[in-house]
């Protein structure tokens, strides 16, 4: 017996809550639409129910700072619940007595517990650095020349990085580890500090600063070998994991304050970090490209780097018309 749209069932109630807290929180999926709209059509005061309770969830995120503070309040003043105001959202007409709020209850447990969810492109151009913080509280800092996807919703938190370096501080989340994919391999985590790099000619890079994290290289064919665990201080790169010290670790990392630290660095690796970092092709002639260079530059200040390669390394910079450099021996060296 269908029941009158002004008085659902405690039954209906329910229902309606659970659907209310599923539409607000999620996106249905084609089989749950397909029950939702079965489950509307049954009855009309079905209907009646999921809009007084979708009308709920939108007065109860207006009023979400006022319940906070009726949470707090006893801590800090015994007597603020008995001397708030009333809050508007409480004022509704009940529907059903107790199981009315039963199944307010219910829904409001869901509605607080939603996990945020995050879908968006985001990219940097040349010669700049961004930041930002995704909903679950990970910061992701991005360098030059740099694209990624992030996917973040009840299940899983996951990132694609197409191209380029990210440095990330991931929220903790046992229930849901954060996963870095890239067109050479994959990182999985649940909390912790890592740098990626990935690039079209080198190979999936991988920096450990603080925790462990679990690190999958693409091999031959696509196939994904055994994941390798790595730990604060390990770097992978070309397949092998090396120990970096606390100094080398840091110098690694330093792109993020805007530099670049060089050790007995080959010249062509140190033009192809400036060249990635301000989108211009800068090459070394053969015999300049292994020479080794070191020191501490700023990624900002490529004419400072050149005049470096000519003053301390006694090379020569050629700036062509199109916007190219090459950099090559002196004359008599």
């Amino acid at each position: 017996m269908k029941t009158s749209p002004g008085h659902p069932d405690p039954v209906t109630d329910e229902q309606a809550a659970l659907w209310a807290a599923r539409l607000d929180g999620s996106v249905l999926s084609a089989a749950d639409r397909t029950a939702l709209d079965a489950w509307l059509a049954t009855d009309p005061a079905h209907r009646t129910a999921l809009s007084a309770y979708c009308q709920f969830s939108a007065d109860l995120e207006q009023q979400l700072p006022l319940i906070e503070g009726i949470k707090e309040g006893p801590a800090e003043n015994p007597t603020a619940l008995t001397t708030a105001q009333p809050r508007p959202w409480l004022r509704r007409p009940l529907m059903a007595g107790a199981a009315l709020s039963a199944a307010a209850a219910v829904a409001l447990v869901l509605w607080l517990g939603r996990t945020q969810a995050q879908f968006e492109n985001m990219a940097t151009p040349v010669a700049q650095r961004s930041a930002l913080t995704l909903v679950d509280g990970t910061r992701v800092e991005l360098n030059a020349q740099t694209s990624l996807l992030v996917e973040l919703d009840g299940r899983g938190r996951h990132v694609r990085l197409a191209s380029g370096e990210a440095f990330f501080t991931v929220a903790k989340d046992a229930a849901r580890p954060f996963t870095v994919e890239t067109p050479a391999g994959a990182v999985r985590v649940t909390g912790t500090q890592f740098n990626v790099r990935t690039e079209p000619a080198m190979p999936f890079e991988v920096t450990v600063r603080e925790g462990s994290v679990s690190a999958r290289p693409a091999g031959a064919n696509g196939a994904s070998p055994v994941p390798l665990a790595l730990t604060a201080g390990d770097r992978l790169a070309g397949g092998l994991v090396a120990r970096l010290s606390p100094a080398a670790l840091e110098n690694a990392l330093a792109w993020r304050a805007g530099q670049l630290v060089f050790v007995d660095t080959p010249l062509d690796e140190a033009l192809a970090r400036f060249a990635r970092y301000h989108g211009r092709g800068i090459t070394a002639t053969p015999a300049a490209a292994g020479k080794r260079i070191g020191g501490r530059h700023s990624l900002d200040d490529l004419d400072g780097f050149f005049a470096f390669l000519e003053a301390a390394m006694e090379l020569k910079v050629t700036r062509n018309l199109n916007g190219t450099v090459l950099v090559s021996e002196r004359a008599g060296h």
